[in-house]
């Protein structure tokens, strides 16, 4: 029998569906155990962290098997995503913190997994996999208690939400924190997102009352923070920038369009966690529109186009 045939098997053992159960999810088990076709399961091994692309590269090389770029998000929900569910694999164990968005994002095999796998058609076998499924809900526990560690708490109308773990969740807990109180005291929140769950706060009925009724493309094109004071009916547009583009004209542009029937003053504020990533993105500000740094709360810059040298006039 091949190796993927009783790969094909010790996944079912293990408690993967048939239907996930596909020529690719054995390459990539293969792929993460570090095992050829002539490789005996004894000789598998946990020891390597792969990224998606390290996987991909791994089956290429050594079973000479190719898959087109575009398998990418087959790779990451079919495959990894049911791998971790079944407690076969683990995502980012030497950095749990790590985005679930970041390119550095790995996986590696379970030592609980990896104890069955070894024993595979030997006397041990029966007796690993009994003990493996006996804990899988105890497993289930204990990783959950291992993501939550790193998630990070957001207290909104004193309700608590928790979002995923990483700098751009935290720069938007920061805006709303820390920004919030000092430049837009008293500003309603109307929406954040999360990396992991895009829409985790939506104040819809609030959006809608000022012009903003939300679809759910609309949400696709928000910004990630939005706040709203109706004293001065200022709507605080916010975007959170650690790895993509800050607020420059086309992104202007586009939001008009999208608020064109909100009566709001419309502030717009790119939001860094610090001066080494603004440096990265100053070029592309947008005039006439804030920025703020986390690291330094107090303060703001503002990009002025109309008043670009001369004294201050009440």
């Amino acid at each position: 029998m091949s190796k993927l045939n009783e790969a094909k098997q010790l996944l079912a053992d293990l408690g993967v569906p048939d239907q996930y159960n596909s020529d690719l999810m054995r390459y990539a088990f293969l792929a993460l155990l570090d095992m050829a076709d002539t490789s005996s399961w004894d000789e598998a091994t946990n020891e390597k962290l792969m990224r998606l692309h390290d996987i991909f590269g791994y089956i290429q090389d050594t079973f000479d098997k190719t898959y087109a770029e575009n398998s990418r998000e087959t790779l990451r929900k079919r495959v990894v995503k049911v791998f971790e569910q079944a407690h076969i694999a683990l995502r980012n164990i030497d950095d749990p913190s790590r985005p679930t968005n970041s390119g550095k994002t790995n996986y590696s095999i379970s030592n609980e997994a990896l104890a069955v796998i070894q024993s595979y058609a030997t006397p041990d076998y029966k007796t690993a996999l009994e003990e493996f499924k006996n804990n899988f809900v105890t497993l289930s526990e204990q990783y959950a208690k291992r993501r939550d560690l790193h998630k990070i708490p957001l207290i909104i109308d004193g309700k608590e939400f928790i979002l995923s773990s990483g700098s751009h969740n935290q720069l938007q807990v920061d805006i709303i924190n820390e920004f919030a109180p000092r430049f837009a005291h008293g500003a309603k929140l109307l929406y954040i997102g999360d990396t992991a769950d895009k829409y985790i706060y939506v104040d819809t009925e609030t959006l809608e009352s000022i012009g903003i009724p939300i679809s759910e493309d609309d949400k696709l094109q928000l910004p990630d923070v939005v706040l709203y004071d109706a004293e001065k009916n200022w709507l605080y547009l916010v975007e959170a920038v650690t790895t993509h583009g800050p607020i420059d004209q086309k992104r202007i542009n586009d939001l008009e369009i999208m608020f064109q029937d909100c009566p709001a003053y419309k502030i717009y504020v790119t939001a860094f966690p610090d001066r080494a990533t603004f440096r990265k993105y100053a070029v592309d500000i947008a005039w006439e529109t804030e920025v703020w740094l986390s690291v330094d709360p107090d303060h703001m810059i503002h990009f002025n186009g109309d008043k670009f040298m001369g004294p201050y006039k009440d």
